[in-house]
């Protein structure tokens, strides 16, 4: 697998942009539409935290084991959100897709999809993956149905894994997709992609 640096990733109506200091602004009210950081099952940054958020992102960057994306709306700019890859593991040419969360008034929308076509995209056909995984919260069933719509297959369930925001300990559901699953999932997340859709 090739190595896993920073790139921009375009394809309406989203852009994907390495995240930097830069976002600080966008993203701290992209996290207040809907205030998201209220969501005990996300990791999406508190008022007051955006800073933090960032420092550590790039802390995992140049330790390889995460790029961290901006989300932002293809032709305004505006921050959407964030999304990375992270658990880098180029030995086995495997990588997962996560830290992902958009502003409450664009959920629902053709955003999360098209983010995640240009990660798996990118991941598979240019780094040369051969699989991609996802994990989330236990009680976190948007996120698992958004994961499953994209053809994501459930591995199961790792129990008592990980900390959330409040302290209490989560069991975490594994999914992942093989590069051999990726011609067809493609094939139908493009048909999600062009079918006609009201706009937001």
């Amino acid at each position: 697998m090739h190595g896993v640096l920073p790139v921009t990733l375009t394809r309406a109506p989203v852009r994907l942009v390495p995240l930097g200091t830069e976002h600080e602004i966008g993203l701290a009210a992209a996290a207040a539409d809907g205030e998201l950081w209220n969501l005990r099952v996300t990791s999406v940054p508190a008022p007051g935290e955006t800073t933090a958020y960032i420092a550590t992102a790039l802390k995992m960057r140049e330790q390889g084991s995460r790029l961290a994306f901006a989300i932002l709306d293809h032709d305004s700019g505006e921050v959407l959100g964030s999304t990375s890859y992270h658990d880098i593991v180029p030995a086995v040419e495997r990588l997962e897709i996560g830290y992902s969360w958009i502003r409450a008034s664009r959920q629902r929308s053709a955003v999360n999809t098209t983010a995640k076509w240009l990660l798996m995209t990118h991941a598979f056909e240019t780094l040369g993956a051969r699989l991609v995984g996802w994990r989330t919260d236990n009680f976190n069933f948007a996120s698992q149905r958004a994961i499953e719509r994209l053809g994501a297959r459930k591995d199961g369930v790792i129990r008592h894994h990980a900390l959330r925001r409040d302290g209490t300990v989560r069991d975490t559901v594994m999914y992942s997709l093989t590069a051999g699953e990726w011609p067809e999932v493609k094939a139908q997340l493009e048909h999600q992609l062009t079918r006609p859709r009201s706009p937001r």
